[in-house]
């Protein structure tokens, strides 16, 4: 059969209509030098005036005068207060006003203003911050409504597709760049909870932090946060922290409670290397491999043992340890994750409930005070949860120290912050009540051990 070309163009319309709606919404690249001419300015009009610019200012004390002139005279100067600023950039995600940026652009803040393309400025609250993400959300003081920016699905981003960068680099004013998504779940880029980030060779610079990375459909892809600089601009190496923990962060804003609860695993995981994949079969070196399993936990319930290797999350790949801690945190607290393992050459799924770290041991803080030499620190009673706020692993027990007093006896012997009192005279610490039992006591001389990352201390003190 033989069309003619209005009859050919016809038919080539019709199945374009009918085709399935993922087709339709295939990427393309540009087809002729027409297409070549094609602005992003319709986009950036679309998007701009819900990126703000942040500026943040905090109250720092110095000293007035060098303490050796004060010790001279005999008298104490009063210290002396300034004002240190940051610049930053931010995002509107809600009408009513709220604002996703990194926390290091508000870290310490006593006062926040945001100020919007047009030129309004307003002050702000911080409602969530996290620095283990790098993340906080603020609500903008005034009734609004703003125009926004909506949070799309990183999941759908790919490799190769054209993105915007926007903020206020340098303090110059918002700016626009443009470049494309250059890789996918990278890690080991800075020292927070995941290492999952989107690598974008957008310009991104100082002051860039916490704006938006935008695709093409308007929408918020990520939040910028790093760059990889020689000389403090950028090289074409920068990273996004993905939409949807983003998205799950804002959630947990708006929810209250005034922190961001992780999921539980209850199970370590180390990345697999080439050695591991051949000695376990797999094809490739990637994954997340289970070396230890705590007891009664969300992992030993599901079945998970050590020697499997976690290969993906409800269907989506997992190429390291950080992607998965990733991957279980957008699914969110409450639901139900599918977690593939792969365990001697065969695949299987297994249903993992994702809670929040329990707290099997009450934390019961106590300040030690006294003629001992742990006088001026707080201890508490470890847990899975409490462990999870200082940053150790969920399977330590004992009692540990969360704070040390400037200047006290137990500043001054080297007690840190995270130490883990094991035995003091001889007599095991199990809780926070026995330490200020046996530290009561009038002794002579003290015989101390402690647990600093992993290792045992002995000291002794008169």
């Amino acid at each position: 059969m033989i069309f003619g070309r209005r009859a050919l163009s016809a038919l080539v319309i019709a199945i374009a209509m009918s085709a399935p709606a993922a087709a339709q919404d295939a990427k393309t690249i540009p087809q002729s030098h027409t297409e070549m001419q094609l602005s992003f300015a319709p986009l950036v009009k679309q998007t701009a005036n819900a990126v703000v610019n942040v500026y943040a200012e905090r109250v720092v004390e110095r000293r007035s005068v060098d303490p050796f002139f004060e010790e001279f005279f005999g008298q104490r100067m009063p210290n002396r207060t300034e004002k240190q600023s940051s610049l930053g950039s931010g995002v509107i995600v809600r009408r009513d006003g709220i604002v996703v940026t990194n926390n290091h652009v508000i870290e310490g803040a006593d006062d926040i203003k945001v100020a919007l393309a047009d030129g309004r400025e307003y002050p702000c609250k911080i409602v969530l911050k996290d620095d283990r993400l790098d993340l906080a959300v603020m609500k903008i003081e005034s009734d609004g409504p703003f125009d926004i920016i909506p949070i799309g699905d990183s999941d759908a981003v790919e490799v190769g597709d054209l993105v915007l960068a926007m903020g206020n680099p340098f303090g110059v004013g918002q700016t626009v760049t443009s470049g494309i998504v250059s890789a996918l779940a990278r890690n080991q880029i800075s020292n927070g909870d995941f290492g999952f980030f989107i690598q974008t060779d957008a310009a991104i610079n100082p002051g860039n932090s916490g704006g938006g990375l935008i695709n093409m459909k308007g929408e918020l892809i990520g939040i910028n946060t790093a760059i990889f600089s020689r000389g403090g601009g950028s090289n074409g190496v920068g990273f996004a922290i993905p939409a949807n923990l983003v998205k799950v962060f804002v959630a947990s804003a708006e929810g209250g409670g005034g922190s961001f609860v992780r999921p539980f695993v209850g199970a370590t995981f180390e990345p697999v290397t080439s050695d591991v994949a051949e000695a376990l079969g797999l094809d490739r070196a990637r994954g997340a491999l289970v070396t230890a399993v705590q007891s009664d936990g969300p992992a030993a319930n599901a079945g998970m043992k050590p020697g499997q290797v976690v290969t993906a999350v409800n269907g989506i790949s997992v190429e390291h340890p950080d992607a998965l801690g990733y991957r279980l945190t957008t699914v969110g607290i409450g639901h139900e994750a599918r977690v593939t393992v792969s365990e001697h050459g065969e695949t299987h799924e297994i249903t993992l409930k994702l809670d929040q770290a329990p707290e099997t041991a009450p934390r019961d803080e106590r300040l030690i005070e006294g003629r001992n030499p742990f006088a001026g620190a707080v201890v508490a009673n470890l847990s899975p949860r409490l462990a999870d706020e200082l940053r150790m692993p969920t399977s330590l027990k004992g009692v540990v120290v969360t704070e040390v007093n400037r200047g006290s006896p137990a500043a001054r012997i080297g007690l840190e912050p995270k130490d883990i009192v094991r035995s003091v005279n001889g007599t095991a610490i199990d809780n926070s009540k026995a330490l200020e039992s046996v530290v009561a006591e009038d002794a002579s001389f003290w015989r101390v051990e402690i647990e600093r990352d992993g290792q045992v201390i002995r000291q002794f003190f008169r």
